[in-house]
């Protein structure tokens, strides 16, 4: 889960202090009953301000019960999820429950990794699939005709349910689909994540996906594991079509924040793995002449925090760090998992591990915490090299850049 940004605010404004305030009260509630009604008060403040555009407010609250309250914190932003990406709208007197969705799609390469617009055969095929393999039959769906890339995502809360309501009303309406305005430039990394949006509505009460509609026993697993199983033998061609010279990889379609999540966790196996063949290929070296040094970075807000690991690559015969990889925590498990030392003082955990099935054999894990620096100049994460000083990555002269060359 995303931290929030720290902003300096002397006093909470009332708006975000009732927040706050119905947060604590859900977090802290007895019962199942005041739950509940705590819950609904704090859903109907959150949609409010969602549709007013106030994301300050909702920021605020969160800032502030980050500091001070983290299991009022998870009650506000789960609420801040559910509510801008599901809602119950009112169309003709009839009632339709609506639901943002993501289908991720791990991508890796060499060159650059597509994003934009998809073509009219392209969208029908990809909508019917996903119909047809996740959705039961009363459900509607708008799939948006846009590969995203995570730069061009909504930015917030607010912006999320601004999307899903002008779709979702446009859809209940059989109106013409809004056009979403153009976003950032795509950022280019090796490894990254591609998603496809839609908006599904159903009658008030009526499910929406297949497994919702499960007999006893009930087994939710075994059924979404054959529907993603089903979505990518189905969707795998079109896809490669729009990601041209990629290795992908497709998730399963879920709740928008839900599947942005699970796609962030199994992207970084993915870059680094990415990073050692392009590596490898374009210089033209064996990955046992690369050097990783893997440096632990937080932010000075919460020190002796781990954040992240960042991952440098240098030669073996040079000092200079030429590649960096990010590998971003996400849950208090994940630093364990990721990085650890065992009895005889040898590196383990997922990094190591995944590197040295690379083919990476020397690894140096420093034992200070670094802060989270960026270059002032184009905004790149700097990274640290063997004497543990924060440096900005950069490939020996006329490497040649990811994107300026094709497959064979």
């Amino acid at each position: 889960m995303r931290r929030p940004i720290k902003r300096n605010r002397l006093k909470l404004a009332a708006e975000s202090q009732r927040l706050v305030n119905l947060s604590l009260a859900v977090a802290q509630s007895a019962s199942r009953m005041e739950d509940l009604a705590w819950q609904e008060k704090l859903d109907l403040y959150v949609a409010k301000n969602l549709k007013q555009h106030h994301q300050d407010i909702l920021d605020a609250a969160a800032e502030n019960l980050f500091a001070s309250h983290p299991n009022g914190y998870e009650v506000l932003v789960e609420t801040l999820e559910t509510i801008s990406t599901s809602a119950i709208f009112e169309v003709q007197g009839h009632q339709y429950y609506t639901l943002l969705i993501a289908a991720p799609i791990l991508a890796w390469t060499r060159f650059e990794i597509s994003s934009g617009s998809i073509s009219v055969d392209a969208l029908a095929s990809l909508s019917h699939q996903l119909s047809t393999q996740l959705l039961v039959d009363q459900a509607k769906l708008r799939l948006l005709p846009n590969l995203y890339s995570i730069d061009q995502l909504p930015r917030n809360h607010t912006e999320t349910y601004a999307l899903m309501e002008r779709q979702a009303m446009s859809l209940l309406k059989n109106s013409t689909p809004p056009v979403e305005a153009e976003r950032a430039q795509t950022v280019p990394f090796l490894a990254d994540i591609r998603y496809l949006l839609a908006v599904l509505v159903t009658p008030i009460d009526a499910p929406l996906f297949q497994w919702q509609a499960l007999d006893a026993p009930y087994d939710c697993v075994k059924a979404k594991s054959a529907a993603l199983l089903e979505w990518q033998q189905q969707v795998e061609p079109t896809i490669k079509n729009l990601l041209p010279g990629c290795g992908i990889e497709l998730l399963l379609p879920e709740a928008y924040y839900t599947a942005c999540r699970e796609a962030d966790i199994k992207i970084r196996p993915a870059s680094i793995r990415s990073a050692v063949f392009y590596l490898t290929q374009t210089l033209g070296k064996e990955a046992n002449q690369f050097e990783v040094v893997i440096a632990a970075c937080g932010v000075q807000e919460t020190p002796g925090q781990i954040d992240e690991f960042r991952i440098s690559f240098c030669l073996v015969e040079a000092p200079e760090v030429i590649y960096g990889v990010v590998w971003p925590l996400y849950q208090a498990e994940d630093q364990l998992a990721a990085l650890g030392m065992d009895d005889t003082g040898q590196v383990n955990g997922d990094i190591p591990e995944i590197l040295t099935e690379c083919g990476i054999v020397n690894i140096l894990q420093l034992e200070e915490i670094f802060a989270m620096e960026f270059c002032d100049d184009c905004g790149t994460p700097l990274f640290a090299d063997r004497e543990a000083e924060l440096v900005h990555p950069e490939m020996p002269e006329d490497t040649p850049t990811p994107g300026t060359a094709h497959f064979h």
